[in-house]
């Protein structure tokens, strides 16, 4: 699909749809892509989810720095490649962040933990390197830290409508289908309903609290959010008439039973 190319540059917290593809530059090891095709050329396609363009505000931490600032350059329409080096990724690696840890520390798991897993220690979450004399090496760094990322970059809709934000920031927040989010605005109110599968999802009233926040936010204009939860009974199972054959046979002997 052919999209009109804008040169125009986006301005901090424009909200724009967003196509990305990354790789680990020196290994070509897959991260994430928003792009079927490319999910399917890279090895990591997935069918049970969708692939889409990614909501972004650009300049305001919704992704790494390195693609935030690209986007600051980039234009709808735009296809661009770029590097991003450790520093405007997930950091340099850290020696201090190595650290060797008593394998008593983790208690009734130590005997599980072996070189490659994943452990939590005060707070923080670090991958095992190394096993022996009583203790463990564990590596707090980004597991991605000290290395140049590739990404494909491709702006595809720079948002304007306010009902399409309204949608597509409910969607940031709640992962459905689009089509089963039903929103309108009205006097400077939002009225947003959800579907039903989504009542009992965990953190949902968090999640109402965020979709709340991000509407204030780049819908200025609106005053106030609604939530509409709708129920609605389920039609009872219609009565199976009874057979003919059934009928006779109860009533014969129902005759029978009286005589």
């Amino acid at each position: 699909m052919a999209y009109l190319c804008s040169k125009l540059p986006l301005e901090t917290g424009t909200l724009v749809l967003v196509n990305l593809t990354g790789k680990v530059k020196d290994t070509n090891e897959p991260l994430e892509t928003t792009v079927e095709e490319d999910a399917k050329a890279l090895g990591i396609y997935d069918p049970s989810r969708r692939y889409e363009p990614r909501l972004i505000s650009v300049g305001e931490g919704w992704v790494i720095p390195g693609i935030d600032e690209a986007l600051k350059q980039a234009s709808v329409g735009e296809k661009v490649s770029i590097d991003i080096p450790p520093e405007k990724a997930f950091g340099q690696r850290d020696a201090a962040k190595v650290k060797l840890i008593p394998l008593r520390k983790f208690g009734e798991k130590a005997r599980e933990i072996s070189v490659g897993d994943e452990v939590e220690y005060e707070g923080r979450v670090g991958v095992v390197r190394f096993i022996g004399s009583g203790r463990v090496q564990v590596d707090f760094n980004h597991r991605l830290a000290g290395r140049v990322l590739t990404y494909t970059i491709e702006v595809v809709k720079k948002l304007e409508e306010p009902l399409e934000k309204v949608l597509l920031l409910t969607k940031r927040w709640i992962n459905v289908d689009q089509k089963k989010i039903v929103a309108s605005i009205e006097d400077k109110a939002v009225k947003i309903q959800l579907p039903e599968e989504t009542y009992l999802f965990e953190g949902l009233q968090i999640s109402k609290k965020g979709i709340s926040r991000d509407i204030f936010k780049y819908l200025p204009e609106i005053e106030k959010v609604i939530f509409v939860e709708e129920y609605r009974s389920e039609k009872k199972k219609e009565e199976k008439p009874q057979e003919p054959e059934a009928s006779q046979k109860v009533e014969a002997q129902e005759t029978k039973r009286l005589r």
